[in-house]
């Protein structure tokens, strides 16, 4: 894949779409660059995180076209800081912290599919931006990359994966890696799907990023329907209404009519779009079927019910219907990713960023089984560390994933889906018995850890699911051997990824281990990458080591092109 050239280009995004049950096709998209925006004269101080806001106000109906960072006529130079204008709204988590074995022996967190930060940070980087750090969830950053996990092979809905190598940016720790892969399924086996398409049409779609890319990749998920599908289409703006009453896949080309014939204007009552959205999905609701709402949106709501907390209870309720709520961003400037991604959360779905066609494609047709057909549901991880092995860790990532021990085994907690095909990978950074960790000793702790017949042990795993149908919860137990191996090429990419996480926030953890280094690991792990998705990470990579660059030197580097 060709990334635009360093004098970053803006990636279609802004886009609102919200659909249930169905998948899409996409190819790469070539529109044209608009000129650059006009650059203020002085810097302009940014924030060095940009913190959520929960008001969810909107602060113009039309949001102003994005900076695109071209060269500067002699004499003058760029803000010194690049990163995203603070009308896009985050949530800043503090990593998670380190724990002590013997105090905190045990950590349990909820499965996460989410790929969209990802995405998101790489059109920020794309638009000559260092992404603010609550855009950076290191999870979502690892998971957007396909791995080479084992199927299940035991008649559970997912096979189990671990590995445990040498850390590569801290020679006193390790790695270990927990996967999980879920067993596959053929669109042609999916069961038949009712799916709601919200679109947002409000003013602030108005822009090539919005409502035209929202069309493009509605019109590639039509391809992909089929006879037994139904869909609705739901539009809202100042107020919402039916565009499409509930049609069969068959009938293509009156769903493709309907959504050619959409245009923006006006203001965003996104709450009474998703309200007519659940009854469309409600009228049209196939038992033991797929009965899915996918919004597409910037999440900038204005009108009516439009407070965070509100919102997302409206989702909690609401999937107690058996109607889950997937979020596809589509959004520059004005973008709500704080509540796109919780809101899919509420609602049972997954939460993707839409920057262009290509990933369009990649969530809605190559991955359309994951999207829309759920094989377990609230999967919960728990690792206990042995404290014969292991003196200190930490979780990378799932920060807003953290469960109580307690919540592991209570099935009313509510965790993530998995859906077919789905990869989760989860990674600990761990400090063996007896190795320098980052605590100070306690004067008053036990010197020694206690012998145990289970010293081969580094920890041991447990998953707990629910079928997609419900009932009682089930466990797998896993134990995770000691034993440390050479980092396999999964890992050390998937350890570039996390690392590369880190880096673009404060890299507390990861030391002198630089942007360079992180592009030589990702480099050297690229394997087969049959749809180039590792190689577009290193150029990713290539691209924040000149912004660092620049933002230090208070200039932007010259043009070239990244091929």
């Amino acid at each position: 894949m060709s990334l635009p050239s360093m004098l970053l280009r803006p990636l279609a995004a802004g886009v609102l779409l919200v659909v249930a049950g169905c998948g899409v096709s996409s190819s790469p998209e070539s529109a044209a660059v608009p000129p650059p925006a006009q650059l203020p004269s002085k810097p302009v101080a940014q924030p060095e995180r940009v913190m959520a806001d929960h008001s969810l106000a909107k602060r113009s109906a039309l949001a102003a076209p994005t900076a695109s960072f071209a060269p500067m006529p002699a004499g003058e130079s760029y803000p010194q800081d690049y990163r995203a204008e603070p009308r896009e709204q985050y949530e800043t988590l503090a990593d998670n912290p380190i724990h002590s074995v013997a105090e905190t022996p045990v950590s349990t967190f909820s499965a996460d599919v989410d790929t969209g930060a990802y995405a998101n940070v790489r059109r920020l980087l794309n638009q000559g931006r260092l992404p603010p750090e609550g855009a950076v969830r290191l999870e979502e950053m690892v998971n957007y990359f396909p791995y080479d996990y084992a199927l299940p092979n035991d008649g559970s809905p997912f096979g189990v994966t671990t590995e445990l190598a040498a850390s590569p940016w801290n020679p006193h720790t390790r790695l270990l890696r927990i996967g999980i892969k879920a067993s596959d399924r053929a669109v042609a086996e999916l069961a038949p799907a009712n799916l709601v398409f919200l679109v947002d049409v409000s003013g602030s779609m108005d822009r090539r990023e919005g409502l035209p890319l929202v069309k493009s990749t509605l019109k590639l998920l039509v391809d992909q329907l089929r006879e037994q599908d139904r869909v609705s289409l739901v539009v809202y703006a100042g107020e919402s209404r039916v565009v499409l009453e509930p049609t069969s896949g068959r009938e293509k080309a009156k769903i493709r009519s309907a959504i050619e014939q959409l245009t923006a204007g006006g203001s965003t009552a996104g709450a009474s779009g998703i309200e007519l959205a659940y009854q469309m999905a409600r009228q049209a609701f196939i038992p033991k079927g797929i009965n899915r709402i996918l919004l597409a949106t910037d999440g900038d709501f204005n009108v009516g019910v439009s407070d965070f907390d509100s919102l997302k209870q409206m989702a909690v309720d609401k999937r107690k219907t058996g109607i889950s709520l997937t979020t596809l961003g589509f959004g520059v400037d004005n973008y709500n990713e704080h509540l796109m991604e919780q809101l899919a959360d509420a609602g049972d779905g997954n939460y993707a960023y839409i920057d262009n066609l290509r990933e369009a494609r990649k969530v809605l047709v190559d991955q359309l089984g994951s999207t829309l057909a759920v094989v377990a549901k609230n999967v919960k991880l728990q690792v206990e560390f042995n404290p014969a092995q292991v003196s200190e860790y930490r979780l990378l990532g799932y920060e807003n994933r953290a469960l109580k021990r307690e919540d592991f085994s209570n099935d009313k907690v509510d965790a993530g889906e998995i859906g077919a095909g789905h990869t989760v990978t989860a990674l600990y950074e761990v400090v063996p018995a007896g190795e320098k960790g980052w605590l100070e000793p306690l004067r008053y702790g036990k010197s020694e850890p206690a012998i145990s017949g289970k010293n081969g042990e580094l920890a041991m795993l447990r998953v707990r699911y629910q079928k997609p149908e419900g009932g009682k919860s089930l466990l797998i137990e896993r134990p995770i051997a000691s034993q440390v191996a050479p980092a396999s090429e999964d890992l050390r990419f998937a350890a570039a990824v996390a690392a590369f996480s880190q880096q673009l926030k404060d890299g507390r953890y990861t030391g002198d281990f630089s942007l360079k280094d992180t592009e030589a690991l990702a480099r050297g792990a690229r394997g087969d990458d049959r749809f180039g998705l590792r190689n577009e990470f290193v150029q990713l990579v290539e691209l924040a080591q000149s912004l660092r660059t620049a933002t230090a030197s208070n200039t932007m580097p010259t043009e070239r092109r990244i091929e």
